[in-house]
């Protein structure tokens, strides 16, 4: 008898568990409204992911079926006939008319059970990005019904991430009921241990309507979060001047070598600038065209040939103009001043004088944060460039014979020349490898900036405060003082604009070097110190 019984209620079991989701589906027009609730409650505890969407439809009543085939659609269009999509799938299923349909009733207890079922279709779902993003959005809500739900699935998770998204949730959530003074406390310690602007904006919303025991607890939370996001505030702006810092660097790091060994006051060393970014725009328009799977190694390739183009381009203008201006500076300033107009004008009859586009390689779109603090990789990759290149000019002038060579004309040009060193072999190359550099920093600029003809003079004026801060010729003053003026500007911008904040930082170098007129790291040497 007890083995008949059990038969029968597996029997009657057996329907209910065969069912599928498509025939769920298809219960939900029926019965009243507790019986949808009910059917909502199975659709959940399938877990299957397209029920979001569906859901959202219904409760936002756009739900609707058709009377003929019981097929559960969306409509869309006007007039009629509508045309119809199948709400599960999402697959278009033809024209029905407006009379064959009818849309499928919710009221309010629907609503939450809907809402209900949807929190638990993504926060309780095996995928761990769809989890995250359920405890985002329900803290972002910080609705008091999610809490139950909430509190299951921070019983079954294991992911240490998702489960301190959830408590956050839940936090938030709490701050909305008429918890105990030590619950509220607790939440609040949950919020400003999350910190941010949306922590902030929660426990600011939550202040008026708390109660005098739970007052002190906000009002503390708060001016926690307000203390870390001034700091954040405070290394945001670093990272800014440092990232600021490295592009003038590169800028001025070029004119740092040809301004200290051959003390020319190069005004072209802008437009140096402006070639290595158009020689990138050419290097990915071949690219785009011959080779598209090679796009992401564009930069790469454009690096080596922006130094080739602009280091051969600078050793022309030695040869061919400023070998002949030696110890005539304001005819030197005169001469590449000119010449800076030429190569523009040039530049404009090629590519025209609007903006040119230059694509971002894959591995440097995008952002991310570190400790709260907002990073692209762009600016990042730029940094490390930097670097580098400051590095292996480093080594160059300090491993090489041309390094040398360069350091001896710099100290003593008299002395070097009866040395038997070819100082005008050494001014060329100097001025070849300080305008290659130039092209390198164009390369990275054209990540960041506008390729126009007039990229290189936004440039060409903080390059010669950075060389003159930071003491000419010297590449450990060029980078003290390119970090030091790319991090003071952008502590000025927020109170007195771009502009202004140039200016203070003009005025400030000028005063500075009424007291170091060599700058802060001096070159020494006999012909230097005369």
């Amino acid at each position: 008898m007890f083995v008949l019984s059990l038969l029968a209620a597996l029997l009657l079991l057996a329907p209910a568990r065969a069912q599928s989701v498509e025939d769920l589906v298809r219960q939900l027009p029926e019965g009243s409204f507790s019986d949808r609730a009910a059917v909502v409650s199975q659709l959940a505890a399938t877990g299957d992911a397209r029920l979001v969407s569906l859901l959202e439809a219904l409760a936002a009543g756009d739900l609707n079926v058709v009377e003929e085939t019981g097929a559960v659609v969306t409509l869309s269009g006007r007039g009629d006939p509508l045309d119809a999509t199948d709400a599960l799938t999402g697959e278009g299923v033809g024209e029905v008319a407006k009379a064959s349909v009818e849309r499928i009733r919710v009221n309010n207890s629907l609503r939450r059970a809907v809402r209900a079922a949807i929190g638990q279709l993504t926060v309780m779902s095996p995928n761990r990005n769809t989890r995250l993003s359920a405890a985002g959005a329900m803290f972002q809500a910080a609705d008091p019904e999610n809490i139950p739900l909430l509190d299951e699935a921070i019983a079954q998770e294991d992911d240490d991430g998702v489960r301190r998204a959830m408590e956050e949730a839940r936090a938030a959530s709490m701050l909305r009921t008429e918890a105990s003074a030590d619950d509220f406390a607790a939440a609040v310690d949950v919020i400003a241990a999350r910190g941010g602007r949306a922590s902030l904006g929660i426990l600011t919303s939550a202040l008026p309507a708390a109660s005098d025991e739970a007052r002190p607890a906000i009002e503390a939370g708060i001016r926690a979060i307000e203390n870390r996001l001034a700091l954040l505030n405070v290394a945001q702006n670093v990272w800014y001047g440092i990232s600021l810092g490295s592009v003038l660097l590169l800028a001025a790091i070029g004119l740092a070598i040809t301004f200290g060994v051959m003390g020319v006051i190069n005004m072209a060393h802008g437009e140096m600038v402006m070639i290595g970014a158009y020689t990138t725009f050419v290097v990915q328009n071949v690219i785009r065209v011959s080779f598209p799977g090679l796009f992401d190694w564009s930069l790469a390739i454009a690096l080596p040939a922006a130094f080739l183009v602009t280091g051969l381009i600078g050793i022309a203008i030695e040869r061919g103009i400023i070998r002949w201006l030696y110890g005539r500076p304001l005819e030197t300033l005169l001469a590449t001043w000119g010449l800076s107009l030429i190569i523009q004008q040039a530049v404009r009859s090629i590519f025209g004088a609007s903006n040119r586009e230059v694509g971002n390689p894959s591995w440097m779109s995008g952002s991310f944060d570190f400790y709260g603090i907002a990073i692209t990789w762009n600016r990042f990759w730029i940094v490390l460039f930097a670097l580098a290149v400051f590095a292996i000019l480093l080594v160059v002038m300090k491993r090489t014979s041309l390094g040398l060579q360069m350091r001896a004309v710099t100290q003593n040009r008299r002395m070097a020349s009866s040395m038997g060193i070819r100082t005008p072999w050494v001014d060329a190359l100097t001025f070849g490898l300080g305008s290659g550099i130039a092209g390198l920093a164009g390369v990275a600029l054209s990540q960041i900036d506008n390729v126009s003809p007039n990229l290189g003079q936004g440039y060409i004026i903080d390059s010669f405060m950075v060389v003159v801060f930071g003491g000419v010729g010297n590449l450990w003053g060029t980078l003290v003082g390119a970090l030091t003026l790319g991090v003071v500007n952008k502590f000025l911008e927020p109170y007195a604009g771009a502009v202004l904040a140039k200016i203070f930082v003009l005025v400030f170098i000028i005063l500075f070097i009424q007291k170091r007129p060599r700058g802060l790291f001096a070159l020494k040497g006999r012909a230097v110190e005369a």
